[in-house]
């Protein structure tokens, strides 16, 4: 490869000599030698990410330690990569390996590297992950403020445990499709006083009870949540968190009328709101929930079979700060109501990041396509708003 001239690989390092963040996530190709010429080209990285990327992993016959290789037109060695973690450990902060397959030992090294204090670390779907490895990932990175463990069906609730006993500084917690991780477990969170950002989603032993419950125990104030994610948990209960900002609980079955009166009341600052597939909501339900949301910006209806147009007028009514709307798979909304809706919401005050000045968004599926956006699908139909006059 051209870098692998000196005179280019020296006005790529000059290039690269600012460089703070490097992305190779899924780059299935990458070989062990570029990746060895990349890391010597960028001395300054802070964050690194080789998510999805193939690692091999060989460890050594003594003590199963890992062993050292040469570099090679192979997969990335995780070998390769321990030599730059060593090497960049007083600056790098950010880590990404998720869906590489990482070994149990091969996380502890990682931990171990002197003077590594990283701030971020995502092991999505490293699904050999054990709680071990968890415990020793915490104990030696007790600075972590960010964590992505979601998928990492090895782990239980004794790696919630360990994650409260020494993260004390973590702010961003991800546990998505943990289903070994139970209510047990979550009492631990109690200690995460720092914790505003959680996602527990499809963890379907996780009830919002008993996660309402371990987050209001042992914590000095009320929860300062700006996000927290229970789609597809195993049932919800009252949910007080007056600061947050953005809830998911799609995929609830058992959320009724009344849970959701009772989550408007205990959330009133939520400006984004997921509520698709909770098939047992109704008009009755909305006409008491949203008035607690005049902060709403986006919200997700999708697959709330039992929502007609009165919901849309008492949501257009009481939600003027609405940018987005997802109505998709509700088949008793039509379009001339979602129409109608248009017609309620008031002059937009200004940019939103879905949307321009005077726009909103209605998604609905069908031929009606208006418009491309929304992870590159056609469905969504943009809306001018009236202009008021005075």
């Amino acid at each position: 490869m051209p870098i692998a001239q000196p005179k280019t690989a020296q006005l790529v390092q000059q290039v690269w000599s600012g460089l703070h963040e490097l992305n190779l996530a899924g780059l299935w190709d990458l070989t062990d030698l570029s990746f060895s010429r990349f890391r010597h080209c960028a001395p300054n990285l802070e964050r690194l990410s080789l998510a999805y990327c193939h690692l091999t992993f060989e460890l050594g016959p003594a003590q199963g330690s890992l062993g050292p290789q040469d570099f090679s037109c192979s997969q990335p060695s995780f070998h390769n990569l321990l030599q730059f973690v060593k090497e960049r450990a007083g600056r790098l902060c950010g880590l990404d390996l998720s869906g590489t397959g990482l070994l149990p030992k091969a996380a502890k090294a990682l931990a171990q590297v002197a003077g590594l204090q990283l701030k971020e670390l995502s092991l999505r779907a490293c699904q050999d992950l054990s709680t071990g490895a968890v415990a020793a990932l915490c104990r030696l990175q007790s600075g972590l403020t960010s964590l992505d463990l979601s998928g990492c069906s090895e782990l239980a609730d004794g790696a919630l445990l360990a994650i409260s006993c020494g993260l004390a500084c973590l702010q961003c917690l991800r546990l998505r499709k943990l289903q070994r991780l139970t209510d047990t477990g979550c009492t631990a969170l109690g200690a995460l006083q720092e914790l505003h950002s959680l996602n527990l989603a499809e963890c379907g032993r996780v009830s919002g009870w008993g996660l309402a419950r371990a987050l209001g125990s042992g914590r000095k104030a009320p929860a300062p949540f700006a996000s927290l994610s229970l789609a597809y948990c195993s049932s919800l209960k009252v949910l007080q968190f007056p600061e947050l900002r953005q809830l998911s609980l799609s995929l609830l079955p058992a959320l009724t009328d009344k849970g959701l009166v009772a989550v408007a009341r205990g959330c009133p600052s939520l400006e984004r709101l997921v509520l698709s597939h909770c098939s047992l909501l109704s008009n009755e339900g909305w006409s008491q929930a949203a008035s607690s949301w005049p902060r709403l910006q986006h919200l997700n209806l999708a697959s709330c079979g039992q929502l007609t147009e009165q919901t849309l007028d008492t949501v257009g009514q009481a939600c003027k700060q609405l940018r987005m709307l997802d109505v998709a798979m509700c088949p008793r909304i039509s379009m001339a109501a979602v129409r109608c809706f248009q017609a309620q919401l008031p002059q937009a005050a200004g940019n939103a990041s879905s949307c321009s000045p005077g726009q909103a968004w209605i998604r609905r599926p069908g031929p009606q396509v208006g418009c491309i956006w929304y992870w590159g699908r056609v469905d969504l139909v943009p809306l001018a708003l009236p202009t008021s006059h005075t």
